[in-house]
């Protein structure tokens, strides 16, 4: 294991422990009376699978009813997200929505297929994941300020992986470029599970992406970060610097993440489901589930996953506007 990401080790073990039994509050009549399909708008393995993966079993394990995770990758989420939009509103379909989804896909796409604030309602906001800037074994550049001496020397000779176009680990590359004067290739993929194999076997040179998909990569010593882009640093990975403190001043990134159903979904199921996954969120096994994959959970109502949507919408569409990028 590379010691040069210090971190609580004991974290690593809980990935698959048994969690204790918690009370549950009950839940409204006849509801769940069957599997609860969960729609993962990306692929298999990546930061959205793990987080939803985690919260699935302890739903199923609370509510004595299966959550079936359901991978519907392509076109910056809109796939899994139509699927949710064109669901029954029975409370038997769910949604991971996240940043992509629910704000940068409205300025990402020329016309997008649903509309947020219309056919889905809001359940809960999960909580929040930087993203690493990571470069390839053998590049030869150990800090920040070695990679942007290295592009300026090369311009439009490095390559930087993403999870797709217009996903957080795109557009944080785009903001990297446009705050350092460098010229760097982007190259999309189809999830980051694709992209992080491509960068360990160097056919791309750096990635920014999720520490939720990203971390046991580090953690294994496959691949070097340089720097986490939230404004403090990595409570996973404390040695890593912010790109603010590697002098790429002003640099502040964040994902997030929630549960999104139908549009009509009754409420009574909603409030349900908003309290349950309060009360898991509140559990300090599954904080420390979470935390092992640097994701950063919080409690709140369901409106907030929406405001938080509807605040940053505008911040996304000015990085979309400056990295040139749209679909459709």
């Amino acid at each position: 294991m590379d010691t040069k990401y210090p971190l609580r080790r004991d974290f690593l073990k809980l990935g698959t422990a048994a969690l204790a039994p918690w009370p549950l509050q009950g839940h409204p009549a006849g509801w769940p009376e069957r599997p609860v399909r969960l729609v993962v708008p990306s692929s298999a393995g990546g930061s959205p699978d793990a987080i939803c993966r985690i919260l699935g079993a302890e739903l199923a394990r609370a509510l004595n009813q299966a959550f079936i995770i359901d991978n519907k990758a392509g076109a910056s989420g809109t796939i899994g997200m139509m699927d949710v939009v064109r669901a029954a509103p029975d409370g038997y379909t769910l949604g991971y929505g996240n940043v992509g989804t629910l704000a940068i896909n409205r300025s990402l796409f020329a016309r997008l297929p649903y509309d947020p604030d219309r056919d889905l309602v809001p359940v809960a906001l999960l909580g929040y994941v930087q993203n690493a800037l990571v470069v390839r074994p053998g590049l030869g550049v150990s800090s920040v300020k070695d990679l942007i001496a290295l592009a300026k020397a090369k311009p439009g000779a490095l390559s930087m992986g993403s999870a797709g176009s217009g996903t957080t680990g795109h557009l944080s590359g785009e903001l990297f470029k446009t705050l350092t004067g460098t010229s760097i290739v982007h190259i999309p993929y189809r999830g980051s599970p694709q992209a992080i194999q491509d960068l360990m076997a160097g056919q791309v040179d750096l990635m920014f992406d999720n520490l939720s998909s990203i971390a046991p990569h580090l953690l294994a010593g496959r691949l070097q970060a340089l720097a986490v882009t939230g404004a403090r640093r990595s409570t996973l990975f404390p040695a890593l610097p912010t790109l603010d403190e590697s002098g790429v001043a002003g640099y502040d990134v964040v994902a997030w993440g929630g549960i999104v159903a139908p549009a009509g979904t009754p409420m009574s199921v909603v409030g349900q489901l908003n309290n349950l996954i309060n009360s898991v969120l509140g559990v300090r096994a599954v904080q420390e589930r979470y935390a092992a994959i640097g994701f950063e959970t919080t409690q709140c109502p369901a409106d907030r996953l929406f405001e938080r949507a509807r605040r940053e919408t505008p911040i996304w569409a000015r990085m979309v506007k400056r990295s040139g990028a749209q679909i459709g």
